[in-house]
């Protein structure tokens, strides 16, 4: 039988060969003819765990019956020749060009792949580098080995490194899982990150609270602040002219005062930061200051013309909001009254807020006016005039300093993020309804916002995407009272249906250590003032 022609294989030749007897689904050319980028980096890929008789990632058997440029010959996949053809006729008719050869010197496919596989071996165990000189690997598709003139050209050079794999991101495949060794789904016992990082981000948050507590006469009135949840795990609430503690504890309620005359009532609480001191104000215009230890009453403090509908603690410094329009510094350590008097809003101070640091203090006004105040001065350092409606929902983030978050009433209906330090407004986001608190979590970069008008809803933040997490629903009543618990991962709510509502919704702390306070916050407590600090300093100095 004849020949159309005997040629000399050579590296093209056999590379065009490797390339018809493998099948052209294994090679892809790139797209638009866009050279693809290769590096040195291998990343191992577990397509195939038999890596003698699958290192290629080739079917044993392939169904459909193809034409063998190597044999000349119809085969069925299996290597054996079949409707009665020579292996001396090696002819090709599949009009992609091609090139007649010998037959001989050249290797069955399986032989190749064995070969390959134990030169591999060889250069990676034993560290010869001339084992691999004709070989190139593609480890995202094992089946494309290749004898090609550029691998031949990188050896003659004497390049360091014979391999080069493709760096390309490979889309999931719903139906492919990663398969261990015992051939069962890898996933379930070695979860990747990104699955870890998804359970992380949807973590399940229930939808009804933990807990409910009746809370007869609290006001429906937007701007006072009647809840409070102190370092010391207790909660104190406002009732019309009463104030009740509750211990989440020991689920131990405790009334611990009653204002006189009975035309007066309790218009704001706040705990201070130690937890052993209560701050109460009145309709009348007084602040009251309790002892908790012992229940009773240390001082009260005067100097406002209406009622005190804001309070914010920062170590000794008390600051009071009132309807008068003014904010009043108070010394608790001081005989005077007041120290000073903060003017600048032209309506009733509903929100009031010191910084984490106690360097800046940010009031908001039934005036639609956000203010911030700077420690050593009486008058505003910035006024910001962005919201439509009152601002009482005044939150600074523990995580980043100089982030300011405030919220609008009815008419706004936007949270805005602001930078304390540039004094710029850095976000805005319409939430559809009023405003009436917002709290960031001490745990997570996340915030919580609760809601009136219309919704009545209690919605879970992610900062500063400001995907909504959760929305819980439960209040018939507009959400006016909020505060978290010690721990950072429960909040509490209450609003004119006359009910507390607790509810989970933050994760807890990544990392618990305990200190030698037995606190799990660090070092040093966060409710040690100065002179404190000074003294634990010394004291651990001397040790």
């Amino acid at each position: 039988m004849k020949c159309d022609q005997a040629t000399i294989p050579t590296l093209q030749s056999q590379k065009k060969l490797f390339r018809d007897s493998m099948g052209s689904k294994y090679f892809s050319p790139s797209p638009l003819g866009i050279k693809e980028k290769l590096g040195d980096r291998f990343i191992p890929c577990r397509a195939s765990t038999n890596l003698q008789t699958k290192f290629l990632g080739e079917e044993e058997k392939i169904k459909t019956k193809r034409k063998d440029p190597i044999l000349g010959s119809t085969t069925n996949g299996t290597g054996d020749a079949s409707g009665g053809n020579s292996r001396n006729n090696s002819s090709n008719t599949s009009g992609e060009g091609s090139n007649s050869n010998a037959g001989s010197g050249l290797l069955s496919k399986e032989e190749q792949q064995l070969n390959s596989y134990s030169q591999l071996l060889q250069s990676q165990l034993l560290g010869d580098e001339n084992a691999t000189e004709n070989i190139c690997w593609d480890p995202y598709n094992t089946s494309s080995l290749e004898m090609s003139a550029g691998c031949a050209t990188a050896s003659k050079r004497g390049a360091k490194n014979f391999f080069k794999f493709k760096n390309e991101v490979r889309k999931s495949d719903p139906s492919c899982t990663g398969t261990s060794i015992i051939g069962m789904d890898a996933d379930k016992f070695f979860p990747s990150a990104h699955a870890m990082m998804l359970n992380q981000t949807h973590r399940k948050i229930s939808k009804v609270p933990f807990k409910v507590l009746d809370a007869p006469q609290l006001q429906d009135d937007f701007y006072l602040n009647l809840v409070d949840w102190s370092s010391q795990n207790l909660l104190t609430v406002g009732l019309g002219p009463s104030v009740y503690i509750w211990s989440a504890c020991t689920s131990k309620v405790t009334k611990l005062c009653e204002v006189s005359p009975s035309n007066d009532s309790i218009t704001s609480v706040a705990w201070s930061q130690r937890g052993t001191h209560l701050s109460v104000g009145v309709n009348s215009g007084e602040t009251q200051i309790w002892d908790i230890q012992q229940l009773k009453l240390v001082r009260t403090l005067g100097g406002h013309l209406g009622r005190v509908s804001s309070i914010s603690w920062n170590n000794s410094l008390l600051s009071t909001g009132s309807r008068d329009r003014t904010i009043l510094q108070h010394d608790v350590r001081a005989p005077e009254d007041y120290q000073q008097k903060l003017v600048g809003h032209k309506q009733e101070v509903c929100g009031l807020k010191w910084s984490f640091d106690g360097q800046q203090l940010a009031s908001g006004g039934n005036d639609n006016k956000l203010f911030l105040w700077n420690i050593q001065s009486t008058t505003p350092v910035a006024k910001f005039s962005d919201h439509q409606a009152a601002v009482k929902a005044i939150a600074w983030s523990p995580h980043q300093h100089g982030l300011l978050a405030s919220g609008g009433g009815t008419a706004d209906r936007t949270i805005k993020f602001w930078n304390t330090l540039t004094l710029e407004c850095v976000k805005s986001l319409d939430t559809g309804s009023q405003v009436c608190n917002l709290m960031f979590s001490k745990n997570d970069n996340e915030l919580v916002s609760t809601h009136g008008y219309s919704l009545n809803q209690i919605i879970l933040w992610k900062y500063p995407q400001m995907q909504q997490v959760a929305t819980l629903t439960g209040h018939t009543f507009r959400v006016l009272y909020l505060s978290m618990s010690p721990d950072g991962e429960s909040i509490v709510t209450g609003a004119g249906d006359e009910t507390l509502r607790f509810w989970n919704v933050f994760p807890p702390l990544k990392t618990k250590t305990v200190n030698i306070f037995g606190c799990s916050s660090g070092l040093i407590p966060p409710s040690m003032d100065i002179r404190q600090l000074s003294i634990f300093l010394v004291n651990l100095h001397n040790l």
